[in-house]
């Protein structure tokens, strides 16, 4: 499950484009968070996806990934370009392809390496759609769970939403802002379409004689859709969009990733995967529901600055910037597998953020003013970098991040499991912790 939004220039405050997403899934399943630099390919070379291989394109562009452990695939990223991507899961009435296909997040990392704009990157999406189709597992524990796949596609000039169903899509051009979670969304109004989409969904019954036709009616199915909880996040994201019109920027962008919905949020007292930032639990509802990495990206034409944490939950990670300008990602350590390993960011970070789970109001105080004023003092050198300096900005956030998290984590050590916790939710982490062999 995940939240993916945009808001367009007359949307931000300095009319640039700003882009961000959660990517949530299965609490253990970390993600790599990585450069890979413009390439060349010689002919008749081939490409191996998660599952399928491809013939290779002849250039690829240069990319940072935000990418599950397991698979070749990203959840969301950027390229040289300045295009971004994030995908949804989402649930239709055609047939999942249980095959092994090209995934969601093949189709993302594909859409960067290739894409030179968005529109060229959507473009090659619909393409990879055609030629081979999307299927096959999209959990790391769960090899049963399948989906169909939207996307929010943007750069410096536009964005666009592609929403599939299949091998059948959908696709709007972005005006103002716009949010995506596990639903379709596209109704009667889209600038492009796949041209059997209609006349599928008449054939099938689902388009009566005399109806206009709405993409997410006829196509979505309302079951999964409903207990993805999808309707409730996209709602509380436009609406936190909509209040932010005019002035939104990558700290507002950021906030809104870090939504809980209330001052008093404890991640054990609700059921479904209702919350933007979200945090795992028990129960098939909320399992895949943990935000396992965050992203926003800040689009100036020439210029891109992208906002990575590299580790789960977005309320106890660091916003820390990265520019295609040089050198472009830090020394970070190893990627990380499917076991704790303290080499790793992202599972260094999850002895903090689970150690934050026990208590979560009094961990999050632990951390909160010394974040915010870590944060903003990012932003304001981001400002000011000069071109050629990006790298320099990306290695002195990643130094001090990592410093002030190794502060947190001694903190945060001390924590006590609060009384209110219930006792299933308890046992899950404990699961969940001793499965990944993390030190809690």
């Amino acid at each position: 499950m995940c939240d993916t939004f945009v808001a367009m220039k007359d949307s931000t405050a300095d009319g640039s484009m700003i882009f961000g997403k959660n990517s949530d899934r299965e609490p253990n399943e970390a993600q790599s968070l990585e450069f890979h630099p413009l390439a060349e390919h010689g002919p008749g070379k081939t490409l191996r996806c998660t599952y399928l291989e491809i013939p290779q394109a002849r250039r690829t562009r240069a990319v940072l990934l935000s990418r599950p452990f397991w698979m070749w695939g990203a959840e969301m990223g950027a390229n040289d370009r300045g295009v971004v991507i994030g995908n949804e899961a989402v649930w239709t009435k055609m047939p999942l392809t249980k095959e092994k296909r090209l995934t969601g997040m093949d189709l993302v990392r594909l859409g960067l390496e290739r894409g030179e704009t968005a529109a060229g990157a959507m473009q090659i999406i619909v393409a990879m759609l055609s030629d081979y189709g999307q299927g096959g597992p999209c959990g790391c524990e769960g090899r049963k769970f399948f989906y169909h796949n939207s996307f929010l596609i943007a750069d410096p000039h536009e964005a666009w939403v592609l929403e599939t169903a299949g091998a059948l899509w959908a696709a709007v051009k972005v005006k103002s802002f716009y949010s995506i979670s596990n639903g379709l969304t596209i109704g009667e109004t889209f600038d492009a379409s796949h041209p059997d989409l209609i006349d599928n969904a008449r054939a099938n019954g689902w388009l009566k004689k005399g109806d206009d036709f709405d993409f997410a009616k006829c196509y979505a199915d309302r079951f999964y859709t409903y207990f993805s909880a999808c309707g409730r996040r996209r709602g509380r994201s436009t609406a936190l969009l909509d209040a932010a019109a005019g002035r939104v920027g990558t700290a507002e962008a950021i906030a809104i990733l870090r939504d809980h919905g209330e001052v008093d949020y404890r991640p054990d007292g609700h059921l479904l995967i209702d919350r933007l930032c979200a945090h795992s639990a028990a129960g098939p509802a909320r399992h895949a529901a943990q935000s396992c990495g965050s992203l926003v990206s800040h689009l100036i034409p020439g210029r891109q600055t992208h906002w990575a944490t590299g580790t789960s939950a977005p309320c106890t990670g660091i916003f820390k910037p990265i520019r295609f300008d040089g050198d472009v990602l830090p020394e970070i350590g190893p990627a990380p597998g499917r076991l704790y390993d303290a080499d790793t960011l992202w599972w260094r970070h999850e002895v903090l953020h689970r150690s934050i789970l026990k208590d979560f109001r009094a961990g999050l105080g632990i951390i909160r003013e010394e974040r915010d004023v870590l944060e903003r003092d990012f932003l304001a050198k981001a400002d000011r970098c000069q071109d050629g300096a990006g790298y320099d900005l990306a290695c002195d956030a990643f130094s001090r991040a990592r410093v002030a998290e190794e502060q947190w984590i001694e903190r945060a050590a001390g924590l006590r499991q609060a009384k209110t916790t219930g006792w299933f939710y308890q046992r899950y982490w404990r699961r969940q912790n001793r499965k990944a062999k993390i030190p809690i």
